[in-house]
């Protein structure tokens, strides 16, 4: 994958970990069968931070194999997805509280089962720390809405288009809606990719006129 297709693949993985609610977890069971499931988590911008059950299937996969794949998005929207390889630490002690940003993003899903923030992790104690080291690029035909909204970061969107040579899309995707809501530029963990490989915007030339010329109004 070249730099600039990790880049934006990357960029686009992190504008789907800092929406979604719930990630698609998939890790291999320790006779190699996968396993996948949906868990919920938190972003921080580097890693995923996740709670679970000790004794879950998955728990003992990554003791097994600490490496995992992430899957984000709705794929009937033409495959607009993030997927990503990632490695897995899981912490040795047990966890007695819940973060603030966990109870902030779950406490509506949490009261609907009935569970306060103190059973909710008397029940899910183990902590796993996700953190991506792999972004693979992929979306249908079209250019979906994730790759707009991360054009408008950094360059037009026919440059970024152009730019994603190594997605599966067709000879001519489509343009961007005039809908399509602007993203606040800020500096993630991605954007040293881009530094490395888009040239900085170049002064705009002084034009002097010609001898004997004089501008008529």
């Amino acid at each position: 994958m070249s730099v600039p297709t990790a880049a934006f693949a990357a960029a686009r993985l992190d504008r789907f970990l800092a929406k979604e609610p719930v990630v698609w977890l998939s890790t291999v069971r320790p006779d190699g069968a996968p396993h996948l499931v949906p868990i919920w988590f938190t972003w921080d911008g580097t890693s995923l931070l996740v709670f679970s059950k000790p004794g879950a299937q998955k728990v003992r996969n990554l003791r097994v194999h600490p490496v995992a794949m992430l899957a984000l998005g709705e794929p009937e929207d033409d495959f607009d997805v993030a997927l990503a390889e990632a490695r897995v630490e899981l912490f040795d002690a047990p966890a007695t509280e819940l973060p603030d940003a966990h109870i902030t993003k779950y406490a509506d899903r949490m009261a609907s089962l009935g569970l306060s923030p103190e059973e909710f992790i008397a029940t899910y104690s183990q902590v796993l720390r996700i953190t991506p080291t792999r972004s693979l690029p992929w979306h249908g035909r079209t250019t979906p809405r994730s790759v707009l909204a991360v054009a408008t970061i950094e360059e037009p969107v026919r440059e970024v288009v152009r730019r994603m040579h190594g997605e599966p899309m067709g000879p001519n995707p489509t343009a961007g809606k005039d809908d399509v809501a602007p993203v606040e530029p800020r500096r993630p963990w991605w954007s040293r990719l881009l530094d490395a490989v888009l040239p900085a915007p170049s002064p705009a030339p002084t034009l002097t006129p010609a001898p004997g010329y004089s501008a008529r109004v």
